[in-house]
């Protein structure tokens, strides 16, 4: 509503990561920071990278930077860049520190794997909120650990520290409030403590999924490693497919599990953006920024129904979840490779070759609807005018052939009837049974 109002406590709490000396600076003005923010830029490639259960870490990289390189969500997560940087609330990957990332990767490859830019399909940057103990006497030393301070007002700041170690984090903060505000509670209950859905959960909770729902095997894994046991409230409301199978769970795009179903839950939960459903509600962000912008129409529209959004609304959310994308999510950088104004690296034979393959003398029958025959046009549409012209055409095969981009459904279909062409021949007479 906007309305504005105070709330009041025993305690205060400063959780804020990067931002922990703003907040601490609106209680002292004087108190100098302790926060130093870096930079760590992760990127997502294809599966067949990285073996399905082994991870690889190499702490003496290049230049000194840890390396490591994991199998993550049927995909292959690599990472990651440690420099210095401003605090913001929209960090961006850049393209020299993906190349980095890229570089570092060939290393622990075979010579016969090509690495390519285009097999990045999503790029994000985070903010480590590095932090120096006020209370040590070595205020220059950097640590990795987490830090608990009190400021004379009773202000408590939680800094430091990474995700792996949040229950410590959490059971350190909470026994230093108890005790500092003497507050009437027992020792922080973390250790132990378990997460929503994982009461009733065991590893083969999928199976009951797809016996009593009707879904598909790996939408069912999803769920039920992602909600736990929570997975057969998702499955209750996942709308009937029409199809022999799977019965329930519409897809929100082809090739990853995740379903409707999942945003209407995420409403439930108190999703009010598309930024948090395709970021972490589902992490098709990251795991597929372009996927992910397909599936935004489709998202904005059922969380229109369900929050009751007007028309301005729902575009509102749109283009604030495509900006994000395009900028943090490192769409930026994909299109970049295509729109690069460098000049266009083909041979002539190569010129030759791919117009020949655009324009064949004959047919193909190939099947396909209209908005996927669209949404191939629009990828080599640079400039968005509704027409391919010859240079964003060219632009997109030298590209290609650089290794700018990877999976161009045009580049595929090309070759595809460039396949079928080879394969025509002429049908003998005696084989055609006398006819034409």
């Amino acid at each position: 509503t906007g309305k504005e109002f105070d709330v009041r406590a025993k305690c205060v709490i400063n959780a804020t990561g990067p931002f922990t000396d703003s907040v601490r600076k609106m209680d002292d003005q004087e108190v100098p920071n302790i926060c130093q923010p870096s930079a760590g830029v992760h990127i997502v490639m294809p599966g067949y990278y990285s073996p399905d259960n082994m991870g690889l870490l190499d702490p003496a990289t290049s230049d000194g930077r840890v390396i490591f390189f994991l199998p993550w969500e049927k995909m292959t997560i690599a990472g990651t860049t440690d420099s210095p940087t401003d605090v913001t609330s929209h960090p961006i990957p850049t393209e020299e520190d993906i190349n980095f990332i890229l570089s570092e990767v060939r290393n622990y490859l075979g010579a016969d794997v090509e690495v390519r830019r285009g097999d990045v399909l999503a790029a994000w940057s985070g903010i480590r909120p590095l932090v120096t103990n006020p209370d040590s006497k070595d205020t220059q030393s950097i640590s990795r650990n987490h830090v608990v301070t009190v400021s004379d007002s009773g202000l408590i700041t939680i800094a430091g520290g990474k995700w792996t170690t949040y229950r410590a984090m959490a059971r350190d903060t909470i026994d230093a409030a108890i005790r500092v505000h003497k507050l009437k509670a027992g020792s922080c209950k973390t250790m132990g403590l378990q997460l929503e859905g994982a009461q009733d959960w065991s590893p083969t909770l999928y199976i009951r999924l797809v016996q009593d729902y009707g879904l598909e095997s790996e939408v069912a894994q999803h769920l039920a490693s992602t909600y736990g046991d929570k997975a057969f409230e998702v499955a209750k409301i996942a709308q009937v497919t029409g199809k022999r199978w799977p019965i329930v769970g519409k897809r929100l795009v082809s090739e990853f599990p995740y379903i409707e179903a999942e945003v209407v839950y995420g409403v439930k939960e108190y999703a009010r953006t598309a930024v948090d459903i395709i970021s972490r509600r589902t992490r098709l962000a990251f795991l597929n920024v372009q996927a992910a912008d397909e599936a935004l129409p489709r998202i904005v529209d059922i969380m229109g129904k369900e929050l009751n959004w007007c028309e301005h609304k729902k575009k509102e959310q749109l283009e604030i979840a495509k900006t994000f994308l395009y900028y943090e999510m490192g769409y930026k950088v994909k299109t970049d490779q295509l729109t690069d104004t460098s000049e266009i690296s083909l041979e002539p034979a190569d010129i030759e070759r791919s117009v020949g393959r655009a324009l064949p003398l004959q047919p193909i029958s190939v099947q396909m609807d209209e908005n996927t025959l669209h949404e191939i046009l629009n990828e080599v549409d640079l400039n968005k005018n509704g027409q391919v012209e010859l240079n964003e055409f060219l632009q997109l095969m030298s590209a290609i052939q650089k290794g700018r981009v990877s999976g161009s459904r045009l580049a595929v279909l090309m070759k595809s009837a460039e396949e079928n062409l080879r394969r025509r021949q002429a049908i003998p007479v005696d084989r055609s049974g006398g006819g034409l």
